[in-house]
């Protein structure tokens, strides 16, 4: 139950620290409004170490000069449409948990970066690296935008960092809509009563007879492949390097609706693809296949159809499902065949609710066991890099009335996983942002170059 009884005593909250966390409590925490952190959430601040950080950015570029105050009253004044930003991470009784922070300071979280001369795209990267590389403060909400006032070319900039464990990219794509998007909503629909659910729920509910068989084939098709090596497996360290590829959303979508029912996420994936072929072609690598991760947003439907996530809810909720990119053709449309092929397979047989499923199931029969199956599902025989594919506003934006003219997404890297690629969309655009370990991959603005040049092929090729 939760607040004080009585004849309980106050509870013992402290600040979170670094490191591996507590384990998930299932006695709701004593005290002040407090929610305790999901199993998700708990397993993200785990893979902190001396060289992973554990947070996600967003780099937005306006067409016009940045006011750091103006920007910090904005954010102020919307915070009650984003209670997440305003939790700090505490332990309450042992339980690590989202717990109002009564003191939030917006001058501490709102911060004008003094970056010295205007920063071209070349410093606006490497600024990005290296406040990617800098740890959020564990006594605040984990969250914090560095504004550059004022670019080379007369643009601003905003860098906002939001800890993974705090906010999904779904998540935290609603926050941007709450506290700086200016935008008209397009009018939601009225849920019909009595609506019938999705064909897929209602065939994957119909009868429990065929979910161990499918159960077990979606495991084999997640399970590490212990004869896969990743070109990015090594012992990372704590530098970052990032680079962006700007392409064509509707052409993205010819080309995928042209492909036997592909999706746009399938063509991401066979950019991804082709550009990881031009990279390993470049270095004398094995052109066979490069095993991606590729999360799956499980939140529900409570904040429209569009970003899809759970109002005011801090925290993760997302599954994935794996599979092979195959690099042996230099033909884009075979690629993309083959891809929709593979996720055609695992969304039809549910791959990614089923190991949400089992490792929840995991979880409540013995944590242990959970961990266990979350290291195996993590090794670079497992995957050799995440793919991310978030949807941005589908309308054109303005912050403080100046248009977005960029909007960039980054995720954090981890052990033996030196490259991650997270891919958003802002109207009719969508960008590529990779962040990757300068010692493992020293060249990733060659990478996003080719995958740049592979979105022009594949868009050609339609």
């Amino acid at each position: 139950m939760s607040g004080l009884r009585a004849a309980s005593p106050p509870p013992s909250v402290r600040p979170v620290s670094s490191g591996v966390p507590s384990q998930p409590s299932d006695e709701a925490p004593r005290g002040r409004d407090a929610r305790a952190l999901s199993a998700e959430d708990l397993s993200i601040l785990a893979l902190e170490n001396a060289t992973v950080a554990g947070h996600t950015c967003k780099v937005v570029v306006v067409e016009d000069p940045m006011d750091p105050v103006r920007l910090r009253e904005q954010v102020g004044a919307h915070l009650a449409e984003a209670p997440e930003l305003g939790v700090r991470l505490e332990e309450v009784d042992g339980t690590p948990c989202w717990v109002e922070d009564p003191d939030l300071d917006l001058e501490a979280h709102v911060v004008a970066q003094d970056a010295g001369p205007a920063l071209d795209e070349a410093g606006l990267r490497t600024t990005v690296a290296g406040l990617f590389e800098q740890r959020l403060d564990r006594s605040r909400p984990l969250w914090r935008m560095d504004v550059l006032p004022e670019l080379a070319n007369g643009t601003g900039a905003i860098i906002w960092r939001i800890h993974h464990a705090l906010a999904d990219g779904a998540t935290a794509m609603r926050l941007a809509r709450a506290v700086l998007w200016e935008e008209q909503p397009p009018a939601a629909p009225a849920a019909k009563a009595g609506a019938r659910r999705p064909r897929a729920e209602r065939r994957a509910s119909r009868n429990d007879a065929g979910r161990l068989g499918a159960g077990l084939a979606a495991m084999a098709r997640e399970a590490p492949q212990a004869w896969r090596r990743s070109p990015f497996d090594g012992h990372i360290s704590a530098r970052r390097s990032v680079a962006f590829a700007d392409v064509e959303l509707a052409g993205l979508h010819r080309a995928a609706a042209a492909a036997d029912g592909a999706t746009v996420n399938d063509a991401v994936l066979t950019v991804v693809a082709g550009g990881l072929r031009r990279w390993l072609e470049d270095r004398h690598g094995h052109l066979g296949a490069v095993r991606v991760k590729v999360p799956v947003s499980l939140h529900g439907p409570a904040s429209g159809a569009h970003e899809n996530a759970e109002a005011s809810e801090p925290g993760n909720r997302d599954s994935f499902f794996c599979l092979d990119l195959p690099l042996e053709s230099g033909d884009p449309l075979e690629r993309l065949a083959s891809i929709h092929r593979a996720t055609r397979v695992r969304k039809q047989g549910h791959d990614a609710q089923r190991l949400d499923a089992l490792m929840r199931e995991l979880g409540r029969a013995s944590p242990r066991l959970r961990r266990f199956a979350e290291h195996a599902l993590s090794h670079p025989r497992s995957f050799a890099l995440n793919v991310s594919n978030v949807p941005g506003p589908r309308n054109p934006v303005r912050v403080l009335g100046s248009p977005v003219r960029a909007l960039h997404s980054l995720a954090e890297i981890r052990e033996r996983h030196a490259l991650r690629v997270s891919v958003v969309s802002l109207a009719d655009r969508l960008t590529f942002g990779l962040c990757a370990d300068p010692t493992l991959v020293d060249d990733v603005e060659r990478l996003a170059a080719g995958m740049g040049a592979e979105a022009a092929a594949l868009v050609a090729r339609r």
